[in-house]
């Protein structure tokens, strides 16, 4: 035997293998792999109604904060205190003058308190409706 035909007879490739065991090559895998879309669907709707959660106890932790900042009288100067009062304030959507009590820390704590229900549920609320149009089970 010449010495081409020994070296072509001890030539193993890592193709044999896989047809041999009657999996795919690299090169038919790409081009017959199909997608299940039914799971990227679930996977996408369940991130969404993740992040309508999400999105909706960050609101509700900040309006909580500001609570406790201020009935615990909190420095106002304090650069935490300032930045929850200041994101309390963009997510209080309309409640931080819904009731008028005479005492300033009941005021606060009455209506930035419900605002932080208000969020709580319309996030779960949310999430459920994302839920539901995605066609997860709720």
């Amino acid at each position: 035997m010449s010495h081409a035909t020994l070296l072509h007879m001890g030539a193993h490739h890592i193709d044999d293998d896989v047809r041999e065991s009657g999996g795919e090559t690299p090169a038919e895998s790409s081009s017959t792999r199909t997608v299940d879309w039914g799971a990227v669907r679930g996977r996408v709707v369940r991130g969404l109604a993740g992040l309508v959660r999400w999105v909706g106890l960050a609101c509700a932790t900040v309006l909580v904060l500001h609570v406790l900042f201020v009935v615990g009288e909190g420095n106002p100067d304090n650069g935490i205190v300032s930045f929850v009062a200041d994101a309390a304030d963009a997510v209080s959507l309309g409640f931080e003058d819904l009731f008028l009590p005479d005492d300033p820390k009941l005021t606060v704590l009455v209506n930035f308190g419900l605002a932080a229900l208000f969020w709580l549920v319309v996030s779960s609320v949310g999430a459920k409706l994302v839920r539901r149009v995605g066609g997860e089970d709720v």
